[in-house]
């Protein structure tokens, strides 16, 4: 029997917009970046920022509200989704991927944002030693560190969960000399642990927000790794080797934003982090 909250009508057919699903604001770094990359494309951006965060929760319980996302958003029409946040792809994108999509529609996809950040590692790094600064579920997932191993089995991959930033970031504290403290220490943390790392994952889609801030207190001759340019290229190379997934994404340069949460709330970190004006549409899902 399905549960309550699943809809067993058919999903909608025909080309609809990309979704892009977040656990709250840390998304729009990566939806930022792909609409910079693919402009021509349709978004509809969904952040469930009313269960936020993700990262301290357990594996079924993000697995069960990511779950959940995704097929709202197909049932808006989406074909593919991207989970921009890496807690869902650490925890539920696998389970999703295989256990999911072939009883709702095996032609649809949901990507994630660890594998391409994996992927170019490799071209990055000349130590071959790569830090990791994450929220604690993306660290204690090992996400990172198993995908890294399986693509380039020489790397050493060490891992840092930084709680404090993304509360700072959402509390606008980012000029706070508090910020630059927890900013500092983290990074220190991080290279006490492994002095050899050349290359830092900012395995956060919130933490580019404190790229400036980062860059400030990180030794020279280490590169800092934002996840948005690098998911953005990987959809591109995605969509010209599958034309038929590429046939099947609306194409008028627009953007749509729906939130759990209070949307006049959605729309102020919306201009933190896109550094626009956005208006957003406040959703519920079935069964809640």
């Amino acid at each position: 029997m399905p549960s309550p909250d699943t809809d067993i009508s058919p999903l909608p057919t025909g080309p609809g917009p990309i979704g892009v699903f977040d656990s709250g604001y840390g998304g729009l770094t990566v939806l930022k970046s792909l609409r910079q990359k693919l402009s021509s494309l349709d978004y509809l951006y969904l952040g469930d920022n009313a269960r936020a965060p993700y990262g301290t929760r357990s594996f079924e319980m993000v697995y069960q509200y990511t779950r959940q996302a995704v097929e709202y958003l197909f049932r808006q029409g989406c074909q593919l989704v991207i989970l921009a946040c890496n807690t869902a792809s650490a925890k539920a994108l696998r389970t999703i991927q295989q256990h999911d999509l072939p009883t709702w529609d095996p032609q649809r996809r949901v990507l994630g944002v660890i594998r391409p950040t994996a992927e170019i590692i490799g071209d990055l790094t000349h130590s071959r030693h790569v830090g990791i600064l994450a929220t604690p579920g993306t660290i204690l997932s090992h996400s990172y560190d198993l995908e890294i191993k399986k693509l380039h089995p020489d790397i050493r991959v060490t891992g840092l969960a930084c709680p404090m930033w993304v509360p700072l970031i959402e509390n606008f504290e980012l000029d706070n000399p508090g910020t630059d403290y927890f900013v500092k220490k983290y990074i220190d943390q991080i290279l006490a642990a492994d002095s050899r790392i050349d290359t830092l994952i900012l395995g956060c889609t919130h933490y580019p927000i404190l790229l400036d801030r980062i860059r400030h207190f990180v030794p020279q001759g280490i590169t800092i790794v934002p996840q948005g340019r690098y998911v953005a290229d990987s959809l591109a190379d995605y969509l010209q080797r599958h034309p038929d997934m590429a046939q099947r994404i609306t194409r008028q340069g627009q953007c749509r934003y729906l939130t759990t949460e209070d949307p006049s709330k959605f729309a102020q970190m919306g201009r933190l982090f896109l550094q626009s004006e956005i208006t957003a549409r406040h959703i519920q899902f079935q069964g809640e």
